[in-house]
């Protein structure tokens, strides 16, 4: 039965009001945890919460984790915070951690490394203190640049679904709600003003470095400007329909996911290999990554990449081999069971080893043209912009070294080892041709082929590495910016 709730007060309230009963978020005698950064967000969040508390008899308590970004400034985060939990009389937990030690030692961005802190700290505080509610302050604004970041890195439905208002699947049954999620910045801006409540304002938020923070200032208002004056509402609205759809795919699937599923534990699951292949592929793909939810409790850092190569070592010949994922996820294969588990300690980048061949699998993403090192390989790449072609002679490079028309190739790109029917057209020919002939023709033996790395670009080969770039981002006379490459092998 769903929470009834008084729909008095301004619109504001009554929209927040709106969300919690649609999604049934609350219930009688709750204890929620709501994490607050002290921002408008998170502050416009414990007090709306603090306002409907005693229609459901609610007990809640303020969490806030010190990230230490900011020195001094992280620090009068946390007194702010502290502040006003005394202020509306509520238990708080404030704890200080090394976000940018965390962030190294596991090979994390920043953003993500504080998000798995937070996270954890709120998880933790909530169990231990007997909250069954964890409430974020999540808006609009924020799953509508959501939405367009996954948009941006070419993510499926799974990204473009956006925050879901609730999630489960964590410790001891505990809920993240969301009730501001409906709610949109100038609305939140609006009810802090009106009730004269003080925050903070994070400067990093303003940083442009952040891809998110970009996406905020820049691509959002510019939409919003020339294209679609509404349409952080309308990536809202794009998100609950591909959220929708992918909870009714998920029902529809429930059979194949039974019958694929053959043994499932709190780390480890099994898979039949003959249920799994009999797939229709787009259906192997979401069960795979169901698959390594279950495990990992989140898909974050799992790439459709790292899905297809799952897929192609499945078609592939061998029937015993273990490929390593982000976050201590492995894949092993052995015979008809394919076994995905989460390590206890750091497992390689990405890579597979073929137990019955010396054959090793590789792949890297590359989002920006920078250095690149795969040290398990012995592969490094340079990359480097020529600003005067005069001083390079582009159309004799050695072997090791590529030239791309910079517009011509979008990055991430993708560096991985040959594979069995690669295609590519070699620079000077107008047909494709199979990579394995092409190297036959050079006399590159059948083992030494299946270490060459090649480079892709929107999922096309473009650099067959240490022999000849792929002709569909040749350099030519209309050419505007050069992108250099160069190779070296341990």
């Amino acid at each position: 039965m769903r929470s009834i709730i008084n729909d008095s007060g301004n619109s504001f309230m009554q929209k927040v009001k709106k969300t919690v009963a649609e999604y049934n978020m609350i219930q009688n005698k709750d204890c929620i945890l709501v994490g607050v950064s002290g921002g408008a967000d998170s502050v416009t969040l414990i007090h709306v919460l603090y306002e409907i508390a005693p229609i459901f008899s609610l007990k809640l308590g303020i969490a806030h984790l010190n990230h230490s970004l900011r020195k001094n400034e992280s620090d009068d985060d946390a007194g702010f915070v502290n502040a006003l939990s005394k202020k509306l009389n509520l238990p708080c937990f404030i704890e200080k951690k090394d976000v940018t030690k965390y962030k190294t030692e596991n090979k994390l961005s920043v953003e993500e490394a504080g998000r798995r802190m937070r996270y954890a700290f709120f998880e933790d505080i909530a169990i231990k203190e007997g909250f069954n509610k964890i409430a974020l302050g999540h808006t609009a604004n924020d799953n509508a640049e959501l939405v367009l970041m996954y948009l941006l890195r070419g993510s499926g439905p799974l990204g473009i679904s956006g925050i879901p208002p609730l999630r489960g699947g964590l410790k001891n049954n505990l809920l993240i709600i969301r009730p501001l999620i409906k709610t949109l910045r100038p609305e939140i801006e609006g009810y802090i003003s009106c009730k004269g409540l003080s925050h903070i304002i994070d400067k990093s938020n303003m940083d442009e470095k952040y891809l998110r923070n970009k996406i905020r200032h820049n691509l959002i208002p510019h939409l919003n400007k020339n294209y679609n004056s509404k349409i952080v509402e309308t990536l809202n609205r794009l998100a609950s329909i591909v959220r929708s759809e992918n909870e009714w795919m998920e029902e529809e699937l429930a059979a194949d996911i039974k019958k694929t599923i053959i043994k499932e534990e709190p780390d480890k699951i099994v898979c039949s290999v003959s249920e799994i292949k009999a797939l229709h592929p787009a259906a192997r793909n979401r069960i795979s990554r169901i698959a390594i939810l279950k495990v990992k409790g989140d898909l974050r850092r799992i790439s459709l990449s790292h899905i297809e190569l799952m897929s192609a070592q499945l078609e592939s010949d061998s029937d015993n081999w273990s490929l390593d994922l982000p976050d201590r996820i492995r894949v092993t294969r052995t015979g008809e069971s394919l076994v995905i588990s989460k390590g206890k300690s750091a497992l390689r980048c990405i890579s597979t080893r073929h137990k019955n061949k010396d054959q090793e699998v590789y792949e890297y993403v590359i989002n920006k043209p920078e250095s690149m090192i795969a040290g398990k390989e012995g592969i490094k790449i340079i990359f480097s912009e020529i600003k005067d072609n005069s001083s390079e002679n582009i159309f004799k490079s050695k072997p090791g070294v590529a030239f791309f028309d910079m517009d011509k190739i979008c990055f991430p790109l993708i560096l991985r080892n040959y594979r069995h029917g690669d295609r590519f057209t070699p620079l000077g020919m107008s047909g494709s041709q199979k990579i394995a002939r092409y190297l036959i023709n050079k006399k590159v033996s059948a083992e030494s082929r299946l270490k060459i790395p090649v480079m892709l670009s929107n999922n096309k080969i473009i650099w067959l590495a240490g022999h000849i770039i792929d002709d569909s981002v040749k350099v030519t006379q209309n050419t505007r910016k050069i992108i250099k490459a160069e190779l070296f092998l341990a």
